[in-house]
């Protein structure tokens, strides 16, 4: 039977992209989880991808560690509440910056009138342009450009509205709506700032496009978004194919620009999932090209919880850098 929308979206608020989260408490209508999962490897990581260590050669890396808590209340009515609060974690160094925070949020949740989610969050952006930021390794790097304070990754600050309607077994209508207030940033600020997403779910075939604008001290016009993306299949389940296209304005900085993320993977039944992405984002008002790549990868499921993964990903060149072929080798434990 399929899962009704309350369920699909708490479920997803609520599990995040892990594989799962330990429950440690359920009664009377509340829960309590603990989740998320550390990564190790080798390779020879930069500053962009692990902001815990800086650029070198070869050398221990982690990829994006956290660890979060998870709790729903029913409120009855046909309303249920959930709260997330989530912590990136330094894997390779002590101090003082051992944690720092990725979500935080508290939604509410009704079958009818749909989601209403306040915090730091995965934004309605990103429900439609992250559907290709898959591998572990090596992914969709131009959603997370200052992706915090526009919005199109994790949103700061940030108020959302969903809302799915389904029609028969095989069409959903997604809609979703995201506000942020000013925010005085160190050294740019950011004024108030809107997204609108529609997604339409047809059984293993998603479309949807997003439209992000908002002020930004950087620029004179608004820092705007147009994307459209489309993807076949689920990612770790036989073939999977989507693809991300955002047409921007003053998004991946001072200029306009054209990025584009695609993705081809394939699982096998022993769950050994193979993957080719290419990523590229143009500067189009100086037609340079600010980064062209592509990425091999493979990971497999050791146990639902134990992933193994391995990637090299190619610098295809650009206009702004010098070529830096990038590889990573590691495991993943969810926790």
């Amino acid at each position: 039977m399929k899962k009704t929308v309350l369920a699909s979206l708490v479920s997803a608020a609520v599990v995040s992209g892990q594989a799962w989260a330990v429950e440690l408490y359920n009664n009377d209508g509340s829960t309590f989880s603990v989740g998320g999962h550390v990564s190790i490897g080798v390779g020879n990581p930069d500053a962009n991808r692990d902001k815990a260590i800086t650029e070198y050669e070869f050398g221990v890396e982690s990829i994006s560690p956290r660890i979060n808590f998870n709790a729903t209340q029913e409120l009855g009515g046909g309303f249920k509440a959930d709260a997330k609060a989530e912590w990136s974690i330094n894997m390779l160094d002590g101090g003082d910056n051992s944690f720092s925070t990725r979500l935080g949020y508290i939604g509410v949740t009704h079958e009818t009138w749909g989601r209403v989610v306040g915090g730091t969050q995965w934004s309605p952006y990103y429900d439609v342009a992250g559907i290709a930021d898959m591998p572990i390794a090596f992914a969709n790097d131009f959603l997370y450009t200052n992706g915090g304070n526009l919005g199109t990754a994790r949103a700061e600050r940030m108020v959302s509205y969903r809302k799915s309607f389904m029609f028969g077994d095989n069409l959903d209508l997604n809609l979703g709506a995201g506000w942020q207030g000013q925010n005085d940033g160190n050294p740019e600020d950011y004024g108030d700032r809107a997204q609108l997403a529609l997604s339409f779910d047809l059984g293993e075939i998603f479309v949807g496009y997003v439209f992000n604008t908002g002020s930004v001290s950087y620029s004179n016009d608004d820092a705007m978004a147009n994307t459209l993306s489309a993807k076949y299949g689920s990612y770790g389940d036989g073939l999977f194919v989507a693809a991300v296209y955002e047409m921007g304005e003053q998004v991946q900085g001072n200029f306009d620009s054209t990025s584009i993320e695609a993705i081809v993977a394939f699982a096998l039944a022993n769950s050994l999932n193979f993957s080719l992405n290419y990523e590229s984002i143009e500067d189009d008002d100086n037609n340079e090209t600010q980064l062209s790549q592509m990425a091999l990868q493979v990971e497999y499921n050791f146990t639902p919880a134990f992933i193994g993964y391995a990637g090299y990903q190619l610098d295809l060149g650009d206009d702004v850098s010098d070529d830096d072929d990038r590889y990573s080798i590691g495991v993943r434990y969810y926790l």
